[in-house]
């Protein structure tokens, strides 16, 4: 049998990359209701985090999950999660969600000037 084993529409036809595009979607989905303003942020899924400025090179601090880049020149502000960090310390759709979850939480918080607590009330209750 060639082609695919499930039509389009199922989850199982969507690729590793699409399904974590979606649940940062998901996440940002649940933060809009209550933050319209995220509306002016893009929000992107990265492979890996990159070292392209000046002066930056790996150190034995943890590889980030996330990141802000502010917004600049008409450009609008940017919360980026990277996908492979995450997939790689999380097991399972249900634990990679609330740690995606989290990510944007924090990332949101910081281009807000917030706390994570005050963007999502429910930050932290997670974790087991």
């Amino acid at each position: 049998m060639r082609g695919p084993i499930a039509p389009p529409q199922v989850p199982l036809a969507a690729s590793r990359s699409e399904a974590f595009a979606d649940l940062v979607q998901d996440s940002v989905e649940r933060l809009e209701r209550r933050w319209p303003q995220l509306a002016d942020i893009d929000f992107l899924v990265l492979e890996v985090p990159r070292l392209d400025g000046p002066g930056q090179a790996w150190n034995d601090e943890a590889v980030p999950l996330g990141g802000t880049i502010s917004a600049h020149e008409g450009r609008p502000a940017r919360v980026v999660v990277y996908r492979r960090p995450v997939e790689i310390r999380t097991k399972g759709r249900d634990e990679r969600a609330a740690l995606v979850h989290e990510i944007v939480v924090e990332q949101v918080a910081e281009l807000l000037g917030l706390t994570p607590e005050t963007v999502d009330p429910r930050y932290g209750e997670d974790q087991g």
